[in-house]
């Protein structure tokens, strides 16, 4: 059985990380969790100011970050830009002299029938979904290539063919970011680079699941659970576990030995009847 423990706080003293959609939610924990065993962040999202509707920043993420000792950029960035995606990049490398782990956690959600999503909110959808995460990894990937070192992880479900009613259009765009994922493994394995992709197996509390009113918070898991998966797979040299599309409680076992997920839940125990997502 694996170390739990450090797989679960592996070294990454030296990496540079970079989280998109870090300002609140899963991205703002995962940033924090970077910086907390050992990484500098970049700390990228639209919002710069708190607001009532979207609490956090990138700019209080930063401080967070910095209040650790680690090194912080907040970079704002519209990832429907590609001179903002390659700006956040390079912005990235000039300053913290490297990129280690990107994070395509920045997200557009609208669940809802073909009849009730206009081509509008289809085109917000792949353009901050699958877009963004290709356009972030072509302008990642050739300095990850020259360091021989690095891990891509796409917060997405994986492939299925199964039907989505009232989500098609979501489910196109996420379902791309998988693709973009294990397309990316199997081209970048020989440069040590892994490409993942990672889903929750149930609803996680963030900002999405409050607005969209997704069940209450007794259905809720809390972010950490996807942190913990999330640095399960970092710790793993990137050639070795690559081209997977994880979902958390299967990460958290299979590398971590982790088989007890009851802690996770916001209500410090699981509910009667759980809401499971990963077949979404």
């Amino acid at each position: 059985m694996p170390d739990s423990n450090a797989v679960l706080h592996p070294d990454l003293r030296g990496r540079v990380a970079l989280v998109t959609g870090a300002s609140r939610g899963i991205g703002k924990a995962l940033a924090v969790r970077l910086a907390e065993e050992g990484a500098d962040v970049v700390v990228a999202s639209k919002s710069e100011q708190s607001t009532e509707k979207l609490p956090g920043s990138i700019h209080e993420t930063a401080d967070a970050i910095r209040a650790l000792g680690r090194r912080a950029l907040a970079i704002p960035t519209d990832v429907r830009d590609e001179d903002a995606i390659r700006n956040m990049i390079e912005r990235t490398v000039a300053e913290l002299g490297r990129i280690d782990i990107l994070v395509n956690n920045a997200g557009a959600i609208w669940p809802r029938p073909i009849l009730e999503t206009p081509p509008k909110r289809f085109d917000l959808m792949m353009s901050v979904n699958v877009r963004a995460s290709y356009i972030a990894c072509y302008y990642a990937l050739p300095h990850m290539v020259k360091q021989q070192w690095g891990h891509v992880l796409n917060m997405c479900p994986r492939l299925s063919v199964e039907p989505s009613p009232g989500k098609v259009a979501y489910m196109i765009s996420k379902l791309g970011m998988a693709r973009v994922a294990i397309g990316l493994a199997a081209e970048h394995q020989k440069d040590n680079i892994a490409g993942n992709a990672l889903w929750p197996r149930t609803i996680i509390e963030s900002q999405a699941s409050i607005n969209w009113k997704m069940a209450d918070r007794s259905q809720w898991r809390t972010p950490e659970i996807l942190c913990d998966a999330s640095l399960a797979i970092f710790a793993q040299e990137p050639r070795t576990s690559t081209g997977r599309q994880w979902i958390d409680e299967e990460a958290l076992t299979e590398l971590a030995g982790i088989t007890n997920f009851d802690g996770y839940w916001c209500e410090g125990k699981p509910p009667s009847n759980p809401i499971y997502i990963d077949k979404w």
